[in-house]
């Protein structure tokens, strides 16, 4: 059990060597892998965050270290999985397996090497997320950027190539801000370990403090642009839209590792009374996150298309999550968590659902053996007299119904509109935010307002492309819905009605999770407590 933690960098780094062997023809066996892997990622995520909550209701620390190598903390590598870790593997795993599945109704053929780069962008990802310091961050950083690369481009266009140069560029200036970050903090403390940062920052003082600060200032920077926040975030919309859907979808959670490595770093190394280090750059994060969302819903209302749309939308997260994270700590954080996962699983299922509404061409040798889904379904649309006759009472096609339907729950998870888990993470931020000891400032007033105004922005502009798209009349072929599409994308929803319906226990453990962020000495306590293979316990 000691060795699960490791598995999930390992596994998809080995499946993806593996496929490069095989030859492209063979698709079945490269799909096959895939999905094996995938599932057993999603396992080994589910048995990592069952320890870490049974440790947790047994008294013990939730957190364990893994000594790769086996060099003792702080000089070998270290991998660490917690409460948010395990939180973020078994959404990282989540939003694979339906991506992965939706790829392969056709979309996967689109390229070559799909799944080989698939499975290095979850690697890289899982990676992020266990990794105990900055380095190593920057490894895995480096890894799902790469992959994300590719990824992009996948299905080739000039549209994708315009984005993926873009993309590309300003991730390579990114990591190089990365480097630069880490080489100054490691220049001043001598090490990279967070544990260790975590109990020699505060010591830091004289003439060398402020190259620490100019450090950590341009390793924020690094985080903003990853996590999108503006101005730093103006890639992402065009980039996402210009993504194949599955891509998209997977990199809903790709915004959510520069908002990781806020929560990670920010809070186990500047938050709280930690001398100078406490509270250090929280303002950035609030009013930065406020202009980030700002930003986001008029976009919202901009926009006409929904690919572009899903774009906004992934940025009014960032911001939310961004602002809150910097309106201080507390009872803030249990609502950010709850928020960050049912948005992500949202706008992952908004990405997959926006390919089947905007879809308005049938292959010709599909329509034939396409059986309806109910009795009543029809597949033509009457004359513009006949629907002018028969206004009242026309069956709706089934298909229309059924992304109609997941279109307007998306639509309604993305807003917050009760009793949806939207609405209960933004009930719980602003619940926080209310509730902190210091007085309601102005700008926490203006939060919890944007936070309104951008749920209201987007049921405003997706039930206007939902109208042009859907219930509008049209003369266009009906979208196909296949079986292998439909699946994942209500797959991901289900989990959205679950967190709904069991936002108890999800709050519970979010509000855990939030308590361990803030809980630096049981992190620290168990990286350098880790014990090496053949040493015998104190």
């Amino acid at each position: 059990m000691d060795h699960l933690i490791v598995v999930p960098v390992v596994l998809p780094l080995a499946a993806s060597a593996t496929m490069l062997l095989l030859k492209e023809r063979r698709r079945k066996a490269k799909a096959a892998i895939s999905i094996a892997t995938v599932v057993a990622l999603l396992l080994v995520s589910l048995l990592l965050l069952e320890r870490v909550v049974s440790q947790g209701f047994a008294g013990e620390p939730g957190a364990r270290a893994y000594l790769l190598g086996n060099w003792p903390a702080p000089f070998g590598i270290v991998l660490v999985v917690d409460w948010l870790s395990a939180l973020m593997l078994v959404l990282t795993s989540v939003l694979g397996l339906t991506s992965l599945a939706y790829s392969l109704a056709r979309w996967d053929r689109a390229g070559p090497r799909f799944h080989a780069l698939f499975l290095l962008q979850l690697m890289g990802l899982n990676g992020a997320f266990l990794t105990g310091d900055l380095f190593n961050l920057f490894v895995f950083f480096e890894v799902l950027l790469a992959a994300s690369y590719g990824l992009l481009l996948h299905g080739s266009g000039v549209v994708r190539v315009k984005a993926g140069l873009h993309y590309v560029s300003i991730n390579v200036a990114t990591s190089l801000l990365f480097l630069i970050g880490a080489a100054l903090i490691y220049g001043v403390t001598g090490t990279l370990n967070m544990a260790d940062l975590a109990t020699r920052i505060p010591s830091v003082a004289g003439d060398e403090l402020a190259l620490l600060q100019s450090g950590i200032a341009v390793l924020g920077v690094a985080f903003l642009v990853k996590a999108g926040m503006w101005p730093l975030g103006f890639w992402l919309p065009g980039t996402y839209a210009a993504a194949v859907p599955p891509v998209a979808a997977l990199f809903a959670v790709l915004s959510k590792v520069g908002i990781y490595a806020i929560l990670r770093v920010y809070l186990l190394l500047f938050g709280g009374d930690l001398g100078w280090t406490g509270n250090f750059g929280e303002e950035w994060l609030l009013y930065g996150g406020i202009a980030t969302i700002a930003f986001g819903t008029v976009g919202v209302l901009a926009v006409r298309s929904l690919s572009r749309l899903a774009g906004y939308s992934v940025v009014i997260s960032s911001g939310t999550l961004l602002a809150a994270i910097g309106a201080g700590e507390g009872e803030v954080l249990g609502g950010v968590l709850f928020y960050l996962v049912s948005s992500t699983l949202a706008l992952s299922a908004f990405y997959l659902l926006l390919e089947l509404v905007e879809r308005q061409e049938v292959e010709a040798s599909l329509t034939a053996v396409v059986e309806p889904v109910f009795d009543d379904e029809y597949t033509g649309l009457p004359s513009a007299e006949a629907q002018e006759e028969n206004e009242v009472g026309v069956v709706i096609p089934a298909t229309i119904a059924l992304l109609g339907g997941g279109l307007m729950f998306c639509s309604l998870l993305l807003a917050g509109m009760p009793p949806l888990s939207g609405f209960i993470a933004k009930f719980a931020i602003i619940q926080g935010l209310l509730g902190l000891d210091t007085v309601v400032t102005p700008a926490i007033w203006l939060l919890i307002a944007l936070l309104i105004a951008s749920g209201l922005a987007t049921l405003i502009a997706t039930s206007r492309a939902g109208i042009d798209l859907l219930w509008t009349p049209s003369a266009k072929p009906l979208p196909m819905l296949r079986l292998a599409e439909a699946v994942p994308v209500g797959l991901l929803l289900l989990v959205c009605l679950g967190l709904m319906v069991f936002a108890g226990p999800a709050m519970r453990y979010m509000e855990r999770t939030g308590a361990s962020l803030q809980d630096r000495a049981s992190y620290v306590r168990a990286v350098f407590s880790a014990q090496r293979v053949g040493e015998a316990a104190p």
